[in-house]
Parts: structure tokens; sequence; C-alpha cells
């Protein structure tokens, strides 16, 4: 698999690389029909699930995919897919276009691994949060409403749809979670974010060690802090057993709300690279090495749609790289060294990226 991968990042090196069917999915996220609007963010998502062990394997129960979160989990994986990985392990993430195009929704979520020795499969939590994240994005607005000032006033009162803020689609998300009967218990970590593309303002909404940077100028604007309990144990929604018997295993079991999420905003400006990732990467790559990453490949050119491709599956590649190094001081290694404990090297782990660079039309 990482062999297939490394190939890859060969083939996005070259200045001239030819439109992907990747690219064109990404291509088509900011050409849809929609009135024009005085950003673009132009986005593309990559990932690569680790290696699964026997147990993970006999506990997965994944969605039918002739159900709607299966038939949708399929079709994501698919719209994407340019490294040639069968998918995103315990990870997820969304891409969706907000109403009439008003702006842009993307986000991702890193399932609990610990509920394997359970007998839960943690991808389904995951991937259920995402696929109602998107779903509840595609219906809302970015913004206030845009209501047209020739109308009459009743007309005005029957605008489809609301404004949608990250939390307010995390409030709405992990409630569906809950009631899908198809996740039996799990919990995952959500990073979501919206970029208005009328007013270039990108809002976030982030809960556990998933997170989120902003690139600008070739250095690091913002990165997003982490929130956890104790080392290694992050922030998370949680689903619990509905079985009592099974339910009083988990009595210790980290459970947070939407509302303990970390909220930001701010402005982008053209040529800002927004990157989100779970940890997965963050673990194992630097700041410093995910800018120059970012910058290196703006500097080789090519569309835009091919630069964030490119950025987005060599940061990948660059995690995988360094996750299965044990000679090379990782993030988490560090991380683990201020906490007392003894770890060397990068951390095996499913890692999602998804990159958006900003551009004023």
């Amino acid at each position: 698999m990482y062999r297939k991968a490394a190939h890859r990042l060969q083939q996005l090196s070259a200045r001239t690389a030819r439109f992907t069917e990747q690219s064109r999915f990404s291509s088509a996220l900011s050409t849809q029909s929609f009135p024009r609007r005085a950003y673009t963010l132009h986005i593309a998502a990559s990932w690569a699930g680790k290696p699964v062990d026997a147990q993970t394997k006999q506990h997965a129960k994944p969605f039918a995919s002739t159900s709607e979160i299966g038939a949708w989990r399929d079709q994501t994986l698919a719209a994407n897919n340019s490294l040639g990985v069968a998918d995103a392990g315990e990870d997820f993430f969304y891409i969706e276009q907000m109403r009439n195009g008003s702006g842009l929704a993307f986000g991702l979520a890193d399932g609990v691994g610990g509920w394997n020795l359970n007998g839960f499969d943690p991808a389904l939590f995951s991937q259920a949060l995402m696929y109602h994240a998107s779903r509840f994005s595609r219906e809302s607005w970015v913004g206030e409403p845009e209501i047209d000032p020739t109308q009459e006033l009743e007309e005005r009162e029957h605008i489809e749809g609301r404004e949608l803020t990250p939390l307010d689609c995390l409030r709405r998300s992990y409630p569906a979670v809950v009631k899908e009967e198809s996740v039996e218990a799990g919990s995952s970590t959500a990073c979501l974010l919206s970029f208005n593309n009328s007013s270039g303002l990108l809002r976030a909404s982030n809960l556990g060690d998933s997170g989120f940077s902003i690139v600008r100028s070739s250095t690091l604007h913002h990165r997003q802090a982490v929130q956890t309990h104790f080392f290694n144990c992050p922030k998370q929604l949680t689903k619990m057993p509905s079985n009592p018997k099974i339910r009083k295993k988990f009595a210790r079991t980290c459970m947070d709300m939407p509302e303990a999420a970390d909220n930001y905003e701010s402005n982008l400006r053209d040529g800002d690279i927004v990157v989100a990732y779970t940890d997965g990467f963050s673990d194992n790559v630097f700041p410093s090495e995910m800018v120059s990453i970012s910058s290196l490949v703006a500097r080789a050119g090519g569309t835009e749609d091919e630069q964030v491709r490119a950025m987005a599956d060599r940061m990948v590649v660059y995690a995988l790289q360094c996750m299965h190094n044990t000679k090379r001081p990782s993030p988490f290694q560090r991380d683990a060294a201020r906490h007392g404990y003894h770890f060397r090297g990068g951390k095996e782990d499913d890692v999602t990226v998804i990159v958006g660079l900003v551009r004023e039309n």
C-alpha cells in the first residue's frame, strides 16, 4: 500500500501532472452553477488507513453499501481516492457545498480505536457523524439566508434553509448519530469548518485532538490547540451501549458534548491555505514541515486544484513515512516525554488531511 502511495507522490511532483478524477471533483465543487462569489476555496482530501490487525477485522461491522450512510461513504471515498488506499480506517471526512453555493463546509472525525477491544467498530461512529454533518450542511446557508430585496415580505419569509455554523452543525449531527440504530456504541473527535464564499470568513469548531492550521505567506498563521482530558485521551463525542450490563463496563468513559468544542473564526485572504487533519498527521508531522510541503507545492505551480491535491497527498505520504521511522523524533514522542512517558519515533495511526486554497475572484 505504501509503495503505491510513494509512487503516486512521484507522479504528483511533476509540474505538468495531468488532471485526475479527484482534481475534477475538486474543480466541480468550485465551479457548479451558483451565483459568482468574491472568493473560491479550492479543496482536496487525502487519507490512508493503517494496516488492519486481526482483532479489528473481527469486530468490523461496516455499513452496508446499500444503506444510506454506506452509499454516501463509498461515494465520498471514490470521489477523492488518489493514493489507491482502500479506506480511511477509523477516520472519516466530508466536503460539502452549502445552499446556493453560499459557502463550503468540510470536516473530519477520528473514531476512538479503544472500542475495538469491546467488540464495537469505531469507524461507524465517525462515518455516521460526518454523514450527518454533510447532510445538514448541504441544506443550510453558510451565513444569513440570502434574500431578494425585490421580493414581497411574504415571499421572503418562505426562504428555505437557515444559517449553520460549525458548532450548530455539531450540535445537530451528534444527536443524529446517537439515534442511529446501526451505531451500537463508539466515540470520535470532530473538527468542522465552513468557508463563506462572499466574505472569506472561515469558521471552525474543534473537539479533541484533530485540528487545523492556516498557512499565510509561507508562515504558520494559526494552529488550533488540541483538547485532551489527559495524555493521549482526547475530548470526544460518545454513544454508550444500550445494554445496561455492557454499559457498566464503560462507567469511566470520557463523554463530552458539542458545547465543549473550541470555536474559531477569521477572515481569510487570497493565497491562504487551510489544512485540517486527524492526529495521525499532527502526531507525526511538525508544523514547520507542513508549511514547507505546502510552500514547495505552491512554488511548483499548476492549477489551484492540482496544487491542493498535491499538497494533501504529499502530506499524507510524508506522515506515513514518519510514522514508520523509529529513529526520527516525532511530535507524539515529544508530547509523551513532556508527560513522563518514553516513546520513540512515529506513531502508527490512520491519517486524513483536507487542504483548501483561498482565491479571490
